[in-house]
This record gives C-alpha cells, structure tokens and sequence, in this order.
C-alpha cells in the first residue's frame, strides 16, 4: 500500500487549467481516471489526510503509485478525453455500468442492397438504423410481425436469402404476404428499398400521415367497389395502431427525448432510461453498477450520459434529455450533448406535469431493477454461503451464522416507538419468525434505551422457553410460561449473531442487554448507515468489509429489511391511532358489529343518543354489549358541532361515518 506522499506533485508543477488525470498504480496500469475544471485545485483534494478521505477515495490514492495528468483547452475536450480513457483503460476505480449491451434493438439493414429488419445487440454498426432499445426480443418480433403486414420488408438471414433465390421459390413469409420477396424478383431493389425507408418512418413515429394515406386509399377503394382491396387496407390499418397501441401515449406527439433515473444505496446504484420518440416511449434500458468511487447521483447520471451517448451522433441524441440532478460541469455536458446531434440539447431536471410524472415512473422501475439485482445475489445458494463464511471471518466467529436476527427501532419525533426483528436462516429471510415489539417502558425519543428494552424482552422470552426443559431457572419475579400446547415457539430459537441498526451505542445496548441475562454465546454487531461499517463491542474502531464482499451485501440486506419492517408497523401504528374511534375502545367489538351499529343508526352521534333498548335492535348485539357500547360512548367525549365558517351556521350531521372513525378530528403533521 503506497503512501499518497511519496508520488504527490511539487508545488507549483500541476497546471491551473482544464484537464485530465490518470492515477496509475505500482504495475503502471491505469486504475482511475477523472476530469477537472482546474487540475491544479481537483488533484490536491487526493493529497490531504488520508484519514480525512471518503474510505473509497482513500483506497485508491493508497492503491496507486503516480499520477499524471493532460492539459486541454476546453471542458468539453476534457469530457471526451475522459470517457475515451475510460473506455481505453478500464479503470477499476471508476463507475462502469454493467449489462450495457445485453438490452436487444430493432435494427434495419439499409447498408446492404436488401435491407433486412431483425433483432440486434451489441456495438451499433454503421449504416443499420436502430429502434429501441426493448426490455425484451419478444417485443420486438410482436411487433415486427404486425408491421410486416403492411411493410413486407425481408427478414430472413443472408444463407436463406441465397438459397431461395438459386430455387426460385420464395420462403413461407414470401407466400403469405408478409416478405415481398426480393429474392425471386418481385419487387425491384428500389421498391424493396423504399418499403424499409416507410419501415423506419413509421417507427421513428411519423405515423399520422401514413395512416391518413391509407385510410384515403381505403375510401377510394371502396368508392370503387374493390371491396376486397378495401377489406386489406382496413386490416392494414388496424395490424398498424394495435403496433401504436404497444408504444402508449404519454407525452406530446412532439416530444423527443430521454428520461434517466437513478436509485442508489452506499454500495450499488441501477440506472433506468425510457426512450422517448414522438410522445411514446419507444424503449427502455437499464444498467446496474458498483460504486467504487465517492460519487453522488450527480456524477452518476454524468457517468451514465457518457455512457449512453458516447457512441451516438445525430438522432441517437435527443432534443431533451431529463435527469434527476444536473451534473457538475453542465453546460460543458449539454455542449458535447449539443455536437453529438448536430443541434441544440436541453438537459434539465422536470418540475412538474406530464415529464415529472414519467419520471417518477422511471425511478420506481430503477428501484425495482435495484431490489431486484440484490435478491438475486441473495437467492444463489453458493453466494450466500460465501457471504456467512466472510462474516464469520471478519467477526471472529466460531462458526457461520446460520440464524441472523436484527433490530431496528422506529418511532415519529419521539412518539409511537416501535421495532421490529427480522430473521434470516442460511441467508434468506424467513418472514414467520419475524417479531414486533412496542416500547413501553418509557416515552419519548431514545433508540438506545429502546434498543436495551427490545433486545433484552426478546432474550428474555427465549430464557423462559428453556425453562421449560430445565436448561435454565427463571429469576424471582419472572412469569412462568404457560404449559407446553405443541405449538411452535415464537423466541425459542437464538441466533448466532444479533445485528442492530446503529453504530458504537446501539451496539454496546444490545451487548448490554445480553450480558445482564447471563447469555454468551450469541455474538453482537452494528451495522452504520453512513459509510456501511460493522461496529462490534467494545471496539474503538469499525470492521470495514471490502466493498466486493458478499458478506457486506448480506449484512446490508438484513438491515434494510429490519428497517422496513419498523417503519412498515409504526405507520400502521400511528395511522390506527389517528384514526381510532370511541367504538373502538369496546372490548370485544368487532369490526362487522362496529360496521353494523353504525349502519343501523347512521352516525357515531345518533348512536350514542340511541337507548340500550334500541342498541339492541341491531343484529348480533346482547343486552351485555349494548350496555358496554352505550358505557363507552357516554365516556367519551363528544366532538363539537360543525360550523359553516362563511356563514357562521352550525351543520347538522346527516352523513353517516364510516366504521371506526373518530368523532374528533385529527391532522398530521
């Protein structure tokens, strides 16, 4: 590991200019390259404190050997140096993203004398006009099948091309319609030609005029009794808008462009872009990359512009391109944007309407390729086993943690605390073991405290279920269990690692707790939100697991569910409270019998102005219950009248209220 300062540049010797830079590191491959608006103020951000660098950064300067830079004139010179290097070198600190060519393409051929239109991946070609990408091959060829009948455009290989041609007998397509059949003359190269440029009009959404064409032809057809012909191009036309109707509307008929969204968390980010062309989306893609260096959605999205466009030229390039935040260096990335497609290009975040609305559809699917990228490392058997046997070794434990538990506290500004537990066996979840608890021995905002109550109620119950077999005796004061029903046990099981949503003093709580009921043998560790790092007792300074590490990733998922979990039953928690009703504080009222006596009467009010004689009209209410329902409404508090404010008179209440709802009123702040 090299020490920054042995390859820092002299004062004075980096340039106060636009420029390039390449760290190399002791084999002189390059292992990181950035650009900057002055090399001389980026580059000696790298040479401060170590210990003062985001762990990521820190790792690379102490990876690398030298750095050397490339002045240029321009920002915009500067960013296409930059994503050639980064092309060229490969650098293995930079953020690349993964699966960029795996997304299949509409391609149509018009550099070979019969253009063909087929499924395509890879590098783009020249002289081949792509439409796309699709999230599916299956799309594509839905598609294409229903526009062949209108544009019988060849799509067979150039082996099947050549052999019809030497038989003279065109293939199936040629027979039911749907190839023109240039192998064995039908139409001329020209006329084959001109059916492929219609294609690509048509796809590239010029689609008004050409169904107006048709239709006209259609009219005339039938003018003309050519009833059959007629028949055809009313087909035609119907095989066309069912191919629109795939490409839903969802923005102006003019509007190109591409709309990016970016979800990330500490380790991993998933990029999802729609293709937008003539109001519809025409495409969609995704990558999902790790992030190996101290970048912010910012310079994800620079990155993922880069990519996106550093091959493209013409109409490739948008008009508009929408981002979740603008880059850095933007009027520098919109100029570059701008040459790559020969005209003006908008790069800007939406505020609001339709493009803000797609947008957030586009996050969500980012979110979802996201979730779905870390269940599918989770799901793979050998995965998960390297990830148990890597926290086993980074904690020191006797063996893998076959049962992983991990608490999560949950509460709004101190009030309704609640937390959850979540277990993972053999790496997976397993969502019946899963446990809610509610903080009860005190009020108000304290995660460690509540973190020592939680853990120590959880432990505790499994102490009382070893009591059972005599492996342990309960303590003065401790509740026996009740007798042995065959049932499974809620706590019975314990884990091999406790892990807690927190750094050094939710750590040191759990550890606590543990330590108080004399249990040693269940291992402790945090997991902080802010750079990912693994606290264990009674050390000053974190476990920092290798950003590659599956076991990081497990560790990371079990929290995150935790978390979840919690804010899943605290909402519930808080939504009930808000809500509740002076119905609902009858013991034994069910919801039915609740939806029932307000039915019956109409109203929370009429109901407790209602006898206990008329209370117990209402089917399923005893004497018993209505004398409780008519106890507990007497109790409470009736809400004040509702009054117009404009007019000062009060509003009779002649709306019925739904089941439950509260006779106050209540808001959430």
């Amino acid at each position: 590991m090299a020490d920054p300062s042995s390859y820092r540049p002299q004062p004075g010797q980096v340039p106060d200019s636009p420029g390039v830079y390449r760290f190399r590191d002791e084999h002189r491959r390059v292992i990181y390259v950035g650009k900057a608006k002055s090399l001389r103020q980026r580059l000696a951000n790298y040479f401060q404190d170590v210990a003062g660098l985001h762990p990521r950064t820190a790792t690379m300067v102490t990876t690398a050997a030298s750095v050397e830079w490339t002045v240029v004139s321009t920002e915009v010179e500067a960013l296409q140096l930059e994503y050639s290097w980064i092309k060229e070198y490969d650098p293995r600190f930079n953020v690349k993203y993964r699966d960029d060519k795996s997304y299949p393409s509409l391609a149509v051929t018009l550099n070979e004398e019969y253009p063909r239109v087929q499924v395509m991946r890879g590098p783009k070609k020249k002289g081949v006009r792509y439409f796309g990408p699709y999230a599916h091959a299956w799309a594509i060829r839905e598609t294409v099948d229903l526009m062949l009948r209108v544009f019988p455009v060849r799509t067979c290989s150039a082996g099947v091309f050549k052999r019809s041609a030497q038989i003279g007998r065109p293939c199936l397509l040629g027979y039911i319609g749907k190839c023109s059949a240039p192998c064995v003359g039908r139409v001329t190269p020209e006329e084959h030609r001109e059916l492929a440029e219609d294609f690509c009009d048509f796809m590239a959404g010029r689609t008004g005029a050409y169904l107006s064409r048709l239709e006209r032809e259609m009219h005339v057809a039938a003018e003309d009794m050519e009833y059959e012909k007629a028949a055809r191009l009313r087909d035609d036309i119907g095989a066309l808008r069912r191919a629109m109707e795939k490409n839903a509307v969802v923005l102006a008929d003019a509007t190109d462009a591409d709309l990016i969204a970016v979800a990330e968390d500490e380790l991993e980010a998933a990029v999802q872009i729609f293709h937008v062309r003539g109001g519809r989306v025409r495409g969609q893609r995704g990558w999902v990359t790790d992030k190996v260096e101290a970048v912010d959605t910012a310079g994800l999205v620079e990155h993922a512009l880069q990519q996106l466009y550093g091959e493209e030229k013409g109409e490739a390039v948008p008009k508009e391109v929408l981002v979740p935040a603008l880059p850095e260096d933007t009027p520098a990335l919109g100029q570059w944007l701008a040459e790559r497609r020969g005209s003006q290009v908008s790069l800007r975040i939406p505020q609001r309407g339709d493009k803000k609305a797609l947008m957030e559809t586009v996050h969500r699917n980012a979110q979802q390729s996201l979730a779905l990228h870390k269940t599918k490392r989770a799901s793979d058997l050998t995965t998960r086993s390297r990830a148990l046997e890597e926290i086993a070794e980074a904690l020191e434990l006797d063996g893998a943690p076959l049962r992983i538990e991990c608490f999560d506290i949950s509460h709004l500004q101190g009030d309704d605390v609640v937390a959850s537990m979540v277990v993972f066996e053999d790496g997976l979840a397993r969502k019946s073991e899963y446990r809610r608890f509610q903080v009860k021995s005190f009020e108000g905002q304290d995660d460690v405290r509540s973190m020592h109550e939680v853990v120590s109620r959880r432990f505790r119950r499994y102490l009382l279920e070893k009591s059972r077999t005599g492996e342990w005796d309960p303590q003065d004061g401790e509740d026996a269990l009740p007798e042995d029903d065959g049932k499974p046990k809620r706590f019975a099981y314990p884990p091999q690692l406790v892990v807690v949503d927190g750094g050094q003093p939710q750590v040191a709580a759990a550890k606590r707790a543990l330590d108080e009921l004399g249990i040693d043998d269940v291992a402790v560790c945090g997991l902080a939100k802010r750079l990912e790092e693994v606290w264990v007792p009674g050390e000053d300074d974190p476990v920092v697991l290798p950003r590659t590490s599956e076991g990081l990733y497990l560790l990371q998922r079990v929290r995150d569910e935790a978390h979840r979990f919690a804010i899943q039953y605290q909402r519930s928690k808080r939504g009930k409270r808000l809500k509740s009703g002076p119905l609902d504080e009858v013991p034994g009222l069910g919801e039915s019998r609740k939806q029932a006596l307000v039915k019956h009467f109409g109203s929370v009010k009429k109901l407790r102005q209602a006898t206990i004689d008329q209370i117990c009209e209402v089917p399923g209410i005893g004497r018993k219950t209505a004398e409780t329902v008519a106890a507990a409404l007497a109790g409470a508090v009736p809400a004040g009248p509702a009054v117009n404010t404009a007019t000062g008179e009060i509003i009779e209440d002649e709306n019925p209220a739904p089941a439950g709802a509260s006779s106050e009123r209540g808001t959430e702040q």
